[in-house]
């Protein structure tokens, strides 16, 4: 489905691993097109230095992407350029800078008038091994968790297998409903992001910043043999039947464990409704759009669900509890809990 870029935001505390995974997403990418805005408040932009090692306002990588460095009271100004047609960019990733309040973003995000973005859900990026003494210092750390749709726990290999265990249930508990995804060196695959589209791959950028250079040289001989990192997973439901929609949205209100994303298209068994409405969700965002039909298309509907440690048959069980068996059609009240969710 062609829609609205997504912005994607990766936030967390100074030396956490922002920049590291930014630049693996970068170079791992297959023909993605990313639009990387580092949200700098220093007078010398460090962090747009160290981002494919380059310091201007705005760059264009090898690998078609672009590189900018904007405060955060230039964000939206940036977004229009970046969502241009023309620009040609899949998806947006906003670094935030390691003093940046990540509700603000969000906000600035969930309440853009820009009709060709959409908010792609707050990446929270933790130092597994500097978590317990961060959040000792830094209490508000708690609050960025609870607003995260994913988190990832970076550098795992400087801790026991005990220590992550443990480190995983208090983050889980702080930040439930979000993901945690654990992981070395920023490693994580794009897929569980954004859809990567159906384009050539292009060259890999041209430079690298220095601590993903070192990150290579020092450890990535000895961890590509052992998978630290969690794969994400995908989930696939179809049916040729209608649902129902107050079911339907009590599933998106209530996502299965591990959920970061869902979309596709459904149709509702309810009187007087012959549209399809395509689903999105981010974390705990849903965004529900009619469409008007187009010819040849399948009825009944088409969703895909992405994140961490899903459980697919249980998922599929929750899905079918949303078909609509009943013979009939629903009132049209029942569509409430879908006008919520549509935006105006």
């Amino acid at each position: 489905m062609v829609g609205p870029i997504p912005v994607v935001l990766v936030a967390g505390f100074l030396g956490s691993g922002k920049t590291t995974l930014l630049n693996r997403l970068l170079r791992d990418n297959r023909g993605t097109r990313i639009g990387v805005v580092v949200n700098d408040f220093g007078a010398i932009g460090i962090d747009s230095m160290l981002v494919a090692g380059h310091v201007d306002a705005m760059v264009s990588l090898g690998n078609g992407c672009v590189c900018c460095a904007v405060d955060v009271s230039e964000l939206d100004a940036l977004f229009a350029r970046l969502a241009q047609p023309r620009a040609n960019i899949d998806v947006i990733v906003v670094e935030a800078s390691g003093l940046a309040e990540p509700r603000n973003l969000i906000r600035m995000v969930l309440g853009t008038e820009n009709p060709r973005i959409r908010y792609g859900g707050l990446v929270e990026v933790v130092d597994a091994e500097q978590f317990p003494a961060s959040s000792a210092r830094h209490p508000e750390l708690t609050t960025h968790l609870r607003l995260a749709d994913l988190v990832v726990v970076n550098k795992v290999d400087r801790v026991s297998p005990a220590e992550l265990t443990r480190l995983r249930s208090d983050i889980g508990a702080i930040a439930a409903p979000a993901p945690v995804y654990a992981t070395t060196q920023g490693r994580i695959d794009p897929g569980l992001l954004f859809d990567e589209p159906l384009r050539a791959p292009r060259q890999v950028p041209e430079q690298l910043s220095f601590d993903a250079l070192l990150a290579d040289d020092e450890h990535d001989d000895a961890f590509d043999h052992r998978h630290l990192h969690d794969d994400y997973t995908s989930v696939s439901f179809s049916t040729e039947r209608a649902l129902d929609p107050r079911k339907m949205i009590e599933f998106l209100e209530d996502p299965p464990a591990g959920v970061f994303r869902a979309k596709g298209f459904v149709t509702f068994g309810v009187e007087g409704e012959r549209r399809k409405f395509v689903v999105q969700l981010v974390g705990r965002h849903i965004v529900v759009e009619p469409r008007a039909w187009s010819r040849g298309e399948r009825r009944g509907a088409q969703v895909v669900l992405i994140g961490v440690g899903l459980r697919p048959e249980a998922i599929r069980v929750r899905l079918r509890e949303a078909v609509h068996d009943a013979t009939g059609l629903l009132d049209p009240p029942s569509m409430l809990g879908v006008w919520r969710y549509i935006p105006h």
